[in-house]
């Protein structure tokens, strides 16, 4: 559908005319999200200011049943900020005050167009930091890591996004708004905070989210540790954990992401390791010079051909500064890439980096190894080069086939970036028909008439159906009347 005027000028009443965009040109900056191979031009952009405003357009979106998509940064890698037909864009982006920074309590209170890093750099004067940080982290916002309930480096120790978040307030399609969560350990009633982070966008918008701070740590240690086979590695970190170490970030490179990153940053990483596993480790200087012992010990015990322990601030902040390039280095070595996104059990860690190889050889696609390894979450780059024909469809194969082998191994087809409009046929392989239902149902009570984010997250039964995934009763799918969400 294409807006009419009069629905425009009632957009601009309610955010001002330089808030409302209907240019072609100026849409084409929201057209997808970082996962750039999927696109669909928006036909209107809003862009609210206030959390009023956020309630007035909902209302009339709900009233002229016009679909929503909700939009931080446009930095999430699954497509779940993708426009879709008929609807509108709500850019949150102008949303980017910190509202409160408490150092007693060691809280913030922000909008969502917040950047995830903002938050760190204005808590640090009081010796705090926030400690989810995801590799965009100098980008995106925390909207969109409460959508995605995204990780980052330091997840291992620190927890994911849902652990460090203590209330959001959530607008509802119908402008109702809702606050989820409160300022202690535990509030009574269903847990709605929890439900509402990761929800991307499907459950409502939300417009301010207080965060817990925590304390810079007195000692920080960064040791690289490099090993002649990514299985080796692999290894290394299930012996860490099972070990009883909890470092704060513990992260695995093959050797393709060590000499792309190291060409793009040189941040000293050795060119001639097959894989190399970055591990950090703080706290006070006794238990980390007592850690760091046993740590050496039980990487040469997994034949680590070198260990280095970075020998300063500057050094140790290359180190990670290589990690957190890895993605744009390997940008500038592939045409493209497909970036995958799956948890497994850290026992299967060798066996399944050894199987993806094999994959990727049957595919004849390369595929760079970059992970958070310490809690299994795996995001294989798959190169393909969009410009020949059927090169992107056998990347997406292969990063189905990735996918699946995470769920038969006991993971999950995500572990930061969500689901979107990607891994919807990996979620009828993950779920079971009354567990999608029972998404549905959810969704519907916050959303009857399914003007969210609709098409994202969560496939209808007949999705699955249609993909050979779900099992079809008498030639009738369960429960129909929810297959329009």
């Amino acid at each position: 559908m294409s807006f009419t005027p009069h629905f425009i000028r009632q957009c601009q009443a309610l955010v001002g005319m330089d808030n409302v965009i209907a240019d072609p040109a100026r849409l084409r900056v929201y057209e997808c999200d970082a996962l750039s191979a999927y696109r669909q031009l928006p036909e209107l952009v809003v862009l609210p200011e206030t959390t009023e405003q956020v309630q007035a357009i909902l209302q009339l979106c709900a009233a002229q049943q016009v679909p929503v998509v909700a939009r931080g940064a446009g930095t999430g890698l699954a497509g779940g900020a993708m426009p879709v037909s008929g609807g509108i864009v709500l850019g949150l982006s102008k949303m980017q005050q910190i509202l409160a920074l408490d150092p007693l309590n060691r809280t913030a209170t922000l909008q969502p167009g917040v950047r995830n890093l903002a938050i760190s750099e204005a808590a640090r004067a009081y010796g705090l930091y926030y400690a989810p940080d995801p590799s965009s982290q100098i980008a995106c916002s925390i909207g969109g890591n409460i959508a995605e309930n995204a990780g980052g480096v330091h997840c291992l120790k620190y927890g994911l996004t849902v652990h460090n978040v203590l209330q959001i307030k959530l607008v509802t399609m119908d402008g109702t708004l809702l606050t989820l969560g409160g300022s202690g350990l535990d509030s009574p009633g269903y847990d709605l905070l929890a439900l509402a982070i990761g929800s991307e966008g499907l459950l409502g918008v939300v417009v301010e989210i207080s965060v817990r701070l925590l304390p810079l740590q007195p000692v920080t240690q960064v040791l690289l540790a490099a090993f002649s086979s990514i299985e080796q590695a692999g290894a290394a970190v299930a012996a860490i954990i099972a070990d009883g170490l909890l470092p704060a970030g513990l992260e695995l490179m093959d050797n393709a992401a060590i000499r792309a990153t190291e060409a793009f940053v040189n941040a000293g990483y050795p060119l001639e390791a097959a894989a190399i596993v970055l591990c950090e480790l703080d706290g006070l200087a006794e238990q980390v010079s007592a850690d760091m012992q046993r740590l050496q010990a039980l990487l040469q015990a997994h034949q680590a051909s070198e260990i280095r322990i970075a020998s300063d601030a500057s050094q140790r902040q290359r180190f990670w500064a290589g990690r957190k390039s890895a993605f744009p280095a390997v940008g500038r070595i592939a045409s493209d890439y497909y970036c995958m996104d799956g948890t497994i059990p850290r026992k299967h860690l060798a066996s399944v980096l050894q199987q993806i190889s094999a994959m990727a050889d049957r595919f004849q696609l390369q595929v760079v190894n970059v992970f958070h390894a310490g809690d299994g979450n795996l995001h294989p780059l798959i190169l393909y080069d969009g410009s020949q024909a059927g090169d992107f469809a056998k990347a997406e194969a292969l990063g189905a086939e990735i996918l699946e082998l995470c769920v038969a191994v006991g993971g999950t087809i995500t572990g930061e970036h969500g689901v979107g409009i990607e891994k919807l046929g990996q979620m009828c392989v993950q779920f079971q028909a009354a567990e999608l239902q029972q998404f549905l149902r959810l969704k519907r009570a916050f959303d009857p008439q399914g003007l969210l984010n609709p098409g994202k997250a969560i496939p209808t039964p007949h999705r699955c159906a249609e993909l050979g995934r779900m099992h079809v009763h008498h030639g009738q799918l369960p429960h129909p009347q929810l297959e329009r969400f």
